[in-house]
């Protein structure tokens, strides 16, 4: 248990890729209590700030015995407002009430199948020279090998990186996206700048069947497959 750790969990109201998402069963819970049970592995709930606008999510959180002290402000809960202002809002409500930390971790509900391993591997290679470690996933298109941008001059098509001359996949250096799954975060750099423009950034590999960030129907129902294919697995062994 992470004593000096605020774990922040964003979860606004207005989804509309998937309508209340947050709080839509999968594989018989609520998503959310997924995130929240991760998040109760790792710090005391006194250290938990859910980042909600919704009563609704509110009562599902509380339904865990999750208090949910904190409410996001409406002007941050828009489709046109960052992660980084709500994750300022929450830091700043834990300053206010004495919750101490020197890291942050943020825990996205769309993740379910991240597991506490995962948080505590990122936890480990975290120290306060860094601006962030989070979770990757090998990337779906490679910028040496089959993603291209357009030249807006010519409206030809060029490879991202390199000269195009790599004709196999696995010849090209390696790339990798983000899977949204964990961000350990160093909060004196979040208050500086936007996680996509910090410097000091390492990664944690997942595998790719549990990188499923839930964002359509479809990703849902793929999450949902795996989930139970896990637990299959797990009641055989």
């Amino acid at each position: 248990m992470e004593k000096d750790l605020l774990v922040i969990i964003p979860a606004r109201g207005g989804s509309k890729g998937i309508p209340k998402k947050n709080i839509k069963d999968f594989c018989g819970r609520p998503l959310l209590h997924y995130t929240i049970d991760v998040a109760r592995k790792i710090a005391d709930d006194e250290h938990i700030i859910l980042s909600t606008d919704s009563d609704e999510i509110i009562d599902c959180a509380k339904s865990t015995g999750l208090k949910v002290p904190y409410r996001r402000p409406s002007e941050l809960a828009s489709d046109q407002a960052s992660t980084r202002d709500a994750i300022l809002d929450a830091m700043d409500f834990a300053d206010k009430n004495n919750i101490s930390y020197s890291k942050i971790c943020l825990l996205q509900p769309t993740s379910p199948l991240r597991t506490v391993a995962d948080v505590e591997e990122c936890l480990k290679l975290y120290n306060a020279e860094l601006d962030l470690v989070t979770t990757i996933v090998d990337a779906d298109t490679n910028p040496y090998f089959n993603c291209y941008e357009i030249n807006p001059e010519t409206g030809y098509m060029h490879i991202s990186k390199g000269d195009g001359c790599i004709i196999r996949r696995q010849d090209a250096p390696e790339a990798f996206q983000f899977n949204g799954a964990v961000y350990i975060i160093n909060p004196r750099s979040i208050r500086q700048t936007e996680i996509g423009a910090m410097k000091k950034r390492i990664g944690h590999k997942m595998d790719k069947i549990r990188s499923v960030d839930l964002d359509t129907p479809l990703d849902w129902a793929i999450a949902e497959t795996v989930m139970r294919e896990l637990k299959d697995n797990s009641n055989e062994n």
